[in-house]
């Protein structure tokens, strides 16, 4: 069986109060991590992280209380490797979009994983076609 290694959990803040969880083996480690600009915010992707204030944890190592902030940090980053995984996998058609999906279910094109934009009507349309369309939730780039 492998060794255990012990680590501490850290509350992060980036400089626009975004706080996360950070897991390092020491408080070294997290100073010399920040030093380099290893650390980065999950929401706006700066380098300027501190820690932050820690919540009192149980004896079972779980936070006392519920934290909105991070739970909010973890459904930005969620969304955020969405629209990275739909960037790298698939077409943008930008507003062409209900036209190429109507092309692709009537077979007058290859199928490919495509995204754009639609209206909601238009989305509406789609879908009493039979046309298979999904709304995404879309974040904000953090390089913008």
């Amino acid at each position: 069986m492998g060794r255990t290694l012990p680590v501490i959990l850290f509350d992060l803040e980036c400089e626009s109060g975004h706080v996360f969880e950070g897991w390092f083996p020491s408080g070294a480690e997290f100073d010399q991590q920040a030093n380099k600009g290893q650390i980065l915010c999950p929401v706006c992707d700066t380098a300027n992280v501190k820690k932050a204030p820690m919540a009192p944890r149980s004896a079972r190592g779980q936070p006392a209380e519920r934290n909105p902030k991070h739970e909010q940090a973890a459904m930005l980053r969620a969304l955020r490797k969405l629209r990275q995984a739909v960037e790298k996998n698939s077409t943008y058609v930008g507003d062409r979009f209900p036209a190429e999906a109507r092309a692709m279910h009537a077979g007058e094109c290859e199928e490919k994983s495509i995204y754009g934009e639609a209206t909601s009507e238009e989305a509406r349309e789609l879908r009493e076609e039979g046309v298979q369309v999904c709304p995404l939730p879309w974040i904000d780039r953090a390089d913008h």
